[in-house]
């Protein structure tokens, strides 16, 4: 049986760690704000889903040291918590045949286009789709 508080500890471990809030990191392992906030105060225990969200997330998470506090966290020796907040943020995979999608566009389309407040030029406008490919429009 798993310790709610003892867990919580280690909830709160991985969010110092990886420098997330309670709320970036629910939305991270995509489930509901007040399941993470009901966790940490011990209301409520984490399931089994919860759980497995949270290391599939959080390669640095082991499972047994999660539930039980045996183990190590980070489980690699030398983790540098910047860099994996990094991956984290940018953990987008764009397949390599994707890169053939750039476009070059008539000066024309961006002349229409504001230049911003800054009142810099634009020079590229990258289209990310949620099926991994992407279009780039290039002055």
């Amino acid at each position: 049986m798993v310790n709610t508080e003892k867990f919580a500890y280690r909830l709160n471990k991985i969010l110092d760690f990886y420098d997330l809030s309670a709320a970036s990191f629910a939305d991270k392992i995509e489930v509901g704000r007040s399941s993470i906030s009901h966790i940490l105060s011990g209301r409520n225990k984490p399931s089994l889903d919860f759980v497995m969200k949270v290391v599939k997330n959080f390669p640095e998470v082991e499972l047994y040291w999660l539930l039980n506090g045996k183990g190590k966290f980070p489980s690699t020796p030398g983790a540098d918590p910047q860099i994996e907040k990094k991956e984290l943020e940018v953990k987008t995979e764009v397949p390599s045949s994707s890169a053939q999608n750039i476009q070059t566009a008539s000066p024309e389309s961006f002349a229409s286009m504001p230049s911003g407040k800054s009142g810099k030029e634009i020079q590229r406008i990258v289209i990310f789709y949620k099926d991994g490919s992407f279009d780039a429009f290039e002055n």
